[in-house]
């Protein structure tokens, strides 16, 4: 039951997807082959010398299992946020909040695009609002989008010790970045005052990017998408068409190409981020009319937008490492599990998953089967959780939309 009075209802869940060059449709149908094509990185990435400590070796995995529901009656869901002492950065175990109390493994949050509710889910399958985020200005792609969370030390520098959810969201002049004290405890969880860590992105019906997650550099990485100005993705001075990267307070860390918060250059819209055990950035991105990516990115690196989309060969721009036809993908949150990339479609209704360095091309799962996906996360106990979209106005809602499932996950080979 949520804290406004709708019930949500929650069930087990257990979705699958499919590895080994096609999609899985329910558990034993033959899969077609995939139609992603995979260009070769812009240049090649060193690997570990003898000299070099060896990295653990991480096995790639896959979905198994029949699809299930975890909780339904979600309205334009938008972000996964699970907190766990190792995604929020916390030295060791527990998460805590402002106040100290400690909080379960499974501590889940998601958020709402045109409500701007953050929802907690409830270990008996309800969800119940957490917090509004104030001066949220849905309209078109806008609203409450991406969710991050990241622990405050006793000893930090940086805010009050305990957890802080950060929210990148649409505002009535801009897309912003603010952040609030995760106050409470499990059930009854709320987010305190917020702080503004970043203003100023372009906002518009469109292209508003929206991602925002911490790398293993413990700096916070935002996707900012043009807001349709297509020559500002060139612009190292215009915010739009931009991967930023910022101190967990919104400055400029030190490392940054332009000194500025921008990261890297020539996005349309980019969407989800990840990083694989090397440290590399992968990233999701929305093409024009012909062709969706996936990129890796590095600082400084240009990806043509608008002066070409996808694999171009021109050496002024890097190539993506992937791509879609855009009714195929669309794509929009993502998730690195095991090295193992998993890349939620709104408009291609599916899951992709991809292995880095495998040879293999991207394989597609559950074609139609859920609808338009939108953001994809590590689920507990060695499951994938990703949402359905398909109230967001663009989508034909089913019975119960929008849902969270779960898959579970194997080794694959």
């Amino acid at each position: 039951m949520r804290g406004d009075g709708r019930a949500r209802a929650l069930l087990v869940a257990v979705l699958l997807g499919g590895l080994c060059g096609g999609l899985l449709s329910g558990c034993t149908a033959p899969a077609p082959q995939p139609t992603a094509t995979s260009t070769p990185p812009a240049a090649p990435r060193p690997t570990a010398s003898a000299g070099e400590s060896a990295r653990p070796v991480v096995v790639p995995v896959q979905p198994i299992g029949e699809p299930s529901s975890v909780a339904t009656g979600l309205d334009a869901p938008w972000s996964i946020l699970r907190m766990t002492a190792a995604s929020v950065g916390a030295d060791a175990p527990p998460v805590t909040t402002a106040d100290g109390t400690a909080l379960p493994e499974e501590t889940t949050l998601i958020s709402e695009r045109d409500s701007g509710d953050v929802l907690e889910l409830l270990v008996d399958g309800s969800l119940r609002v957490a917090g509004t985020v104030a001066g949220v200005a849905p309209g078109g792609e806008g609203g409450l989008l991406g969710l991050a969370a990241r622990a405050e030390e006793a000893d930090g520098q940086t805010g009050a010790p305990g957890t802080w959810v950060y929210a990148y969201f649409t505002g009535a002049s801009d897309n912003r970045i603010v952040r609030m004290p995760l106050q409470g405890a499990a059930g009854s969880l709320a987010l305190g005052p917020a702080e503004l860590v970043a203003s100023g992105i372009p906002r518009a019906a469109n292209h508003d990017g929206g991602r925002i997650a911490f790398g293993p550099d413990g700096m916070l990485y935002a996707t900012a998408g043009d807001a349709g100005n297509r020559d500002g993705a060139q612009n190292p001075d215009y915010l739009g068409g931009k991967i930023l990267r910022m101190t967990p307070t919104g400055a400029v860390p030190a490392g940054n190409p332009f000194g500025t918060l921008v990261w890297s250059l020539g996005h349309r819209n980019p969407q989800g981020i990840g990083w694989d055990s090397r440290g590399r950035l992968w990233a999701a991105e929305f093409g024009q009319n012909t062709w969706d990516e996936l990129n890796q990115v590095t600082p400084g690196g240009n990806y043509g937008w608008p002066v070409v989309e996808g694999a171009a060969g021109d050496a002024r721009f890097l190539d993506p490492v992937l791509q879609w036809s855009t009714d195929e993908a669309s794509p929009s949150g993502l998730a690195v599990v095991d090295d193992t990339v998993f890349i939620a479609a709104l408009r291609g209704e599916r899951l992709w998953r991809w292995v880095p360095d495998s040879g293999q091309p991207a394989s597609p799962w559950f074609v139609g089967e859920f609808g338009r996906l939108r953001d994809v996360a590590a689920g507990p106990d060695g499951t994938l959780w990703f949402l359905s979209n398909n109230t967001d106005g663009r989508g034909s809602p089913r019975d119960g939309d929008d849902h969270l499932w779960q898959v579970a996950l194997e080794p694959a080979g």
